[in-house]
């Protein structure tokens, strides 16, 4: 969704609220693409608070499915984000680079909403996604989800350098 900026920034004290959703069914970035499963329109409020710079505010949520970080099962995750941004209008594409404020989201006076919001849940994209507190994971030999129970490969590593270690736990194991 793009919101056309022009009208706002030439008059100072105006605020425009717009309800928008995010329109991709997907969230796609460098670890995938996540399903969308529920897209929760806001209230998005940009308000010209003088001298040309806009404050933009708004609060938001999505539910995606992620995978559990264990075992692989897609664990249904809502993300919720905080839309607080200032933006100078005054400054160039080329003078917000130079400050390091690389807003992608905004072209010349058009608002991209979609990437906005894109840079906000990336921001608070959870680091770490569990089906359950004790997920057990995959077996790491044949994949089993030991969710479900245990599996008959044999407990011995695969890296032949700690076999030596593999031994001295088996003897204390046989001694006690």
């Amino acid at each position: 969704m793009q919101i056309q900026l022009f009208d706002l920034i030439s008059s100072e004290g105006k605020a425009l609220h717009e309800m928008v959703q995010l329109e991709s069914e997907n969230f796609t970035f460098r670890d995938g693409s996540f399903q969308i499963l529920k897209n929760e329109p806001f209230e998005l409020t940009i308000t010209n608070t003088g001298d040309k710079v806009l404050e933009l505010t708004g609060t938001g949520r999505i539910t995606v499915e992620i995978p559990c970080d264990r075992c692989l099962k897609p664990v249904k995750t809502e993300i919720e984000f905080d839309i607080e941004r200032k933006l100078d209008m005054k400054l160039t594409d080329e003078e917000r680079k130079e400050d390091l404020d690389e807003c992608t989201y905004l072209n010349g006076t058009d608002l991209d909403v979609d990437q906005l919001v894109y840079l906000e849940v990336l921001m608070n994209w959870p680091l770490k996604v569990l089906c359950k507190k004790n997920c057990k994971g995959i077996c790491s030999q044949c994949g089993k989800n030991l969710n479900d129970g245990s599996c008959t490969c044999a407990d011995e590593p695969k890296d032949p350098r700690m076999a030596a270690i593999s031994d001295i736990f088996r003897k204390f194991k046989e001694e006690v």
